[in-house]
């Protein structure tokens, strides 16, 4: 059976609206009521079983049970606490796949940070997830299922998403827009604490600002694209897909984006120790986005064992923003969380998997 098939999204009720939850109660020979405690055990409780919603008719549940129905929350296989008290998770699927989620607590938000896919195509050289290869795109119900076990492993509901773990979120577009509206309308965090990152598919982002208009009525999450380089030649030496996706059409694309969307873009840029963090890097890029309605978030790189990148020094850091504030950019730096828990994407995944 094809996990991407209608039969297998049909199994889970994870990620289903109340409005769709009532009609598969009805379908099934409940009134609608029934849709809406499903709606609230689901979400607000967090059941993980259809067991535990003890509302329900003992028999209808050992019936849908029976059906192979189930709610679609994942096994949680390892879980790990950084100092910082940044928590990782690796969970498992039905199928056996296994995925990485990242929750990062401050004192006034708790950001979760989502897997799209298990594994990623793009092969990003500086990225740990691209090391492990692409097994197959999450649905939704793996997706959600991320935000619930983060909520519950921190006893704190999260503020913030960013689909910034595993994969490339723009390859599993449909459902990532239909985790989006799942994540605001059945959880609750408005889309404006939203965040998908990319790092560019051709074709996609245009397709993007329609479908999100369309599934979720406007487009209201940022899109951050990881930049990385300020030139086409050292862009494609950390990422080799930018070869059939140049950086003056991703660039173009990105104003396509905001004219259609009204948001602000968020360009990414990993700052990798004596390779894109030179002070002639930081003049290029500014030149580069200049006057684009736009925002740099700097990440330091988190080194992986097979990659010989090194993090910048802090000096190199700070000049570099510094440059870009001079320049008129709008910037920020962003703080790296969990460094001795290995939560750089990919690298708790890549470790389970290769002794196991």
């Amino acid at each position: 059976m094809k996990v991407s098939s209608l039969e297998y999204r049909n199994q889970f009720l994870l990620g289903r609206s109340s409005f769709e939850l009532e009609e598969f109660a009805q379908t099934n020979g409940m009134k609608a009521f029934r849709g809406r405690q499903l709606h609230n055990w689901l979400y607000q409780k967090g059941v993980k079983s259809l067991d535990e919603i003890t509302v329900l008719p003992k028999d209808w549940r050992l019936s849908l049970s029976q059906r192979g129905i189930t709610t679609g929350r994942l096994g949680i296989l390892k879980r790990h606490v950084a100092k910082d008290d940044t928590i990782k998770l690796l969970l498992e699927t039905i199928d056996g796949e296994i995925i990485e989620t990242v929750g990062i607590p401050t004192k006034n938000r708790l950001t979760v940070c989502l897997s799209s896919q298990v594994g990623c195509p793009m092969a990003c050289r500086f990225c740990a997830t691209g090391k492990g290869g692409f097994r197959r795109s999450l649905n939704v119900h793996e997706i959600i299922s991320q935000v619930l076990s983060v909520r519950e492993a921190m006893g704190r509901s999260p503020s913030h998403i960013v689909f910034m773990g595993m994969g490339e979120p723009l390859l599993n577009i449909e459902t990532v827009l239909e985790s989006i509206r799942c994540l605001n309308s059945d959880i609750g965090i408005g889309q404006r604490r939203i965040t998908v990152s990319t790092v560019g598919v051709i074709n996609t982002l245009p397709k993007l600002a329609e479908l999100a208009i369309s599934v979720l009525g406007r487009a209201q999450f940022t899109l951050a694209v990881s930049l990385h380089a300020p030139n086409q030649g050292l862009r494609e030496s950390l990422i080799p897909s930018s070869i059939a996706y140049p950086l003056d059409s991703l660039l173009e694309d990105c104003r396509h984006y905001l004219s259609l969307t009204g948001r602000r873009i968020s360009f990414e840029y990993i700052l990798l120790g004596d390779i894109n963090d030179q002070v002639e890097h930081a003049e290029e890029l500014a030149a580069r986005i200049s006057g684009f309605q736009s925002h740099v978030n700097l990440i330091p790189y988190n080194p992986i064992d097979e990659e010989t990148f090194r993090r910048p020094t802090l000096q190199k850091v700070e000049i570099f923003r510094s440059v870009l504030a001079k320049r008129g950019i709008a910037v920020s730096l962003r703080a790296s969380r969990g460094l001795d828990q290995n939560a750089a994407c990919g690298q708790l995944r890549h470790q389970h998997v290769t002794r196991s």
